[in-house]
């Protein structure tokens, strides 16, 4: 675009010096070379922002992210309906450690070479598709995902036996479309959201359908105003129990908000300072008792000079109440010389730290390890009976390793007798589950 304009440019100055030359005032020199350099800088513009805005990713030959995103906001301004899918290689992590990163990234290239084959096969061309992140790949179509929902199926279907050379691909998609909103951040992390829900074998959210945007308003507003719903289960031990406490939301209906929905959108907009300490601080207002109680908060919070000033302020004045903090979390936080200092630094406010799904979560063995801790917690996955009976050598081993530590162990969900008999057979600590008592509510704002 540049330098045809330049080169048009040049030949008007040229051909009025040959034909005028003779009475061209000074001013026309003047102005021809503010053209001159006007036009030379506008090139060079336009090549530094054609370097800066990258349009296609290096290893995948798609859409890079950026340019997709500017590309998919357009499209959903100017749809009525779009649709928006998400196809994922869920072993990339594998293959890249397995076979290397460049085989990983010949992976990678293949794949969206065998998406943008088989779209075509079905009679789709002239769609986005680009690389979002790892082995995540976003393609748009016009229409609505019921327009879309049984080619996915059908896509998935075909790529069971899907190989890279020798290398097995295992793929996994996911939908969504502007019903669900209309704005792109959303409907990305709703596809990621759902895709999760379809890794773990799980129902995906029943606030799948809620506008994304009021449903984060709603979890602010009650944040906010401390509308909580707080419930508790009695935690039954050898020698002592006490009561772990449980918070939901009150949405804007009026209708609970779930951990599981509330959670993700704290983390997004970075309030979990803010509600650890709003729930902690509402809890021990309303609680007039003087025993041990047990509480789950996002590790950050522990980290957090804020919350830990505030947390000690308030159990200065709660000589005889006892609280666990129980926590976990996916990434290893390294620094635990700074760990173990703010954990010695709670133990004189009566303050102990529990480490939630062991023998799930690799950090949680790590901080078993090396963290001066008081409590684990298996995850729940060993809760089931037969999980129990089939991995009692795993309980074994995580229980002895906790009470060399000085440790005590906990599990949660025992739902039945036997469940309960073979807990305390395994000697485990702490038993937790309807078995032994039901969840009761302890108190909901008016």
């Amino acid at each position: 675009m540049g330098l045809p304009i330049f080169a048009l440019i040049v030949a008007f100055i040229s051909h009025t010096l040959v034909t005028n030359y003779n009475t061209l005032e000074s001013s026309f020199y003047i102005e021809a070379i503010l053209l001159l350099v006007f036009s030379i800088y506008f090139i060079f513009y336009l090549i530094y922002n054609g370097f800066n805005v990258k349009i296609t990713d290096d290893i995948t030959g798609t859409f890079a992210r950026e340019y997709l995103y500017k590309y998919l906001e357009a499209q959903i301004k100017s749809k009525k309906n779009y649709t928006l899918i998400l196809i994922s290689i869920d072993n990339l992590n594998d293959i890249n450690n397995l076979y290397g990163i460049k085989n990983g990234d010949k992976v990678l290239h293949e794949v969206a070479e065998w998406i943008a084959a088989y779209l075509r096969s079905e009679g789709i061309e002239g769609y986005p598709i680009g690389h979002l992140k790892g082995g995540d790949f976003i393609i748009g179509l016009d229409g609505s995902k019921e327009d879309f929902s049984t080619l996915l199926d059908l896509m998935c279907l075909k790529a069971s036996e899907l190989k890279v050379g020798d290398i097995e691909v295992k793929i996994s998609g996911a939908i969504s479309d502007t019903n669900y909103s209309k704005k792109l951040d959303y409907l990305i992390e709703n596809l990621l959201g759902i895709q999760e829900s379809i890794r773990g074998s799980k129902e995906h959210s029943k606030d799948e359908n809620i506008d994304p945007n009021e449903l984060e308003l709603s979890v602010i507003q009650a944040i906010t105003n401390c509308d909580l719903i707080i419930s508790s289960q009695d935690v039954i031990g050898k020698d002592e129990s006490f009561k772990e406490y449980f918070v939901k939301l009150k949405g804007l209906n009026q209708k609970p908000v779930f951990p599981k929905t509330y959670i993700k959108i704290i983390n997004k907009l970075g309030l979990g300072v803010e509600f650890d300490l709003r729930v902690f601080e509402h809890l021990v207002s309303v609680y007039n008792q003087e025993e041990k109680i047990a509480i789950n908060i996002f590790p950050t919070s522990l980290r957090n000079e804020n919350f830990l000033t505030k947390v000690k302020e308030i159990m200065r004045d709660k000589k005889n109440l006892k609280v666990i903090f129980v926590l976990y979390e996916m990434e290893y936080y390294s620094h635990t010389s700074r760990y173990n200092a703010i954990i010695e630094s709670l133990k004189e406010y009566n303050i102990s730290i529990g480490i939630d799904r062991i023998g799930s979560i690799h950090t949680s063995f790590l901080y078993l390890r090396e963290l001066d801790i008081d409590y684990i917690r298996f995850d729940t996955y060993y809760s089931r009976l037969d999980k129990l009976e089939k991995n009692r050598n795993i309980i074994d081993g995580f229980n002895a390793m906790a009470h060399e530590h000085g440790v005590k162990s906990w599990i949660k969900n025992i739902e039945e007798k036997d469940g309960y008999n073979l807990a305390k057979e395994l000697n485990i600590d702490f038993i937790q589950g309807r078995y032994l008592s039901e969840v009761k509510k302890f108190y909901e704002k008016d």
